[in-house]
């Protein structure tokens, strides 16, 4: 299986350990992917506020840097969601079809317990978790348990339930910009639900939902830190 991983831009531009993580990651379970130097933005920022006919040209980039690839896996179920359901509507808009039938995109978990067919990654992390299940890698890819799975294999680690995990955190890409204070009020709810576990370590699919949450607990000075599903999974004893 040829297998190319979408970096996506945060992770490109503020997160770079979670895109070498995920090639740790993948290194260590026998895929060697592949990093497409052509890769840009997945288009998802501009379908989201309704530029379709902007979004075109990215999309198009984004396909053209993918082809030829059997999957490809990404540290993001935001953007997996963008390439799986938002590409074809672009592509509709444009009368390219093409657009949309590249290689199949993976949210990370998926790709590991879905093609892979692993939940023990062999990762060692000793601190107290909890799980934020984001938005688009709940209810546009609908992954489930899955990350949670990954995470309870994970030697030394003690994984506790975050209350009313399932609520958003109110980051919501430019949600978060058009809707401040809303968006502040779901981040101050879903900070004081990670506040309670007594966690050391809030874990996410997304680096862009830990940027709005991490945000909110730093300010509170609560001492809780974010770290990507990755980083974690890509943790050996070596590393602690």
């Amino acid at each position: 299986m040829k297998v190319a991983v979408l970096v996506t831009c945060i992770n490109d531009s503020m997160f770079p350990d979670t895109g070498k993580a995920v090639f740790r990651l993948l290194r260590r379970l026998g895929v060697d992917a592949d990093f497409p130097e052509a890769q840009t933005c997945c288009g998802q920022p501009m379908v989201n506020t309704g530029y379709l006919d902007e979004a075109v040209p990215v999309v198009r980039a984004f396909a053209d840097a993918f082809a030829g690839y059997d999957a490809v896996v990404t540290p993001s179920g935001s953007c997996a969601g963008s390439a799986r359901h938002q590409h074809g509507l672009v592509a509709r808009r444009a009368g390219e079809p093409r657009l949309a039938q590249g290689p199949k995109v993976y949210e990370l978990s998926e790709f590991l317990v879905d093609v892979l067919g692993v939940t023990d990654v062999n990762a060692y992390f000793p601190h107290r978790v909890t799980y934020h299940p984001t938005c688009h890698s709940l209810r546009m890819l609908g992954v489930g348990d899955k990350p949670l799975q990954l995470l309870r294999a994970v030697r030394g680690i003690d994984l506790v339930e975050l209350p009313a995990a399932d609520e958003c955190c109110g980051f919501g890409g430019t949600f978060a910009v058009k809707n401040a204070e809303t968006s502040t009020a779901m981040g101050a709810d879903k900070a004081r639900h990670v506040r309670d576990t007594g966690a050391e370590v809030l874990v996410a699919g997304d680096n862009s939902c830990l940027l709005h949450i991490g945000g909110v607990l730093s300010r509170q000075r609560s001492g809780v830190r974010v770290l990507h599903l990755a980083d974690v999974l890509a943790s050996t004893e070596e590393d602690a």
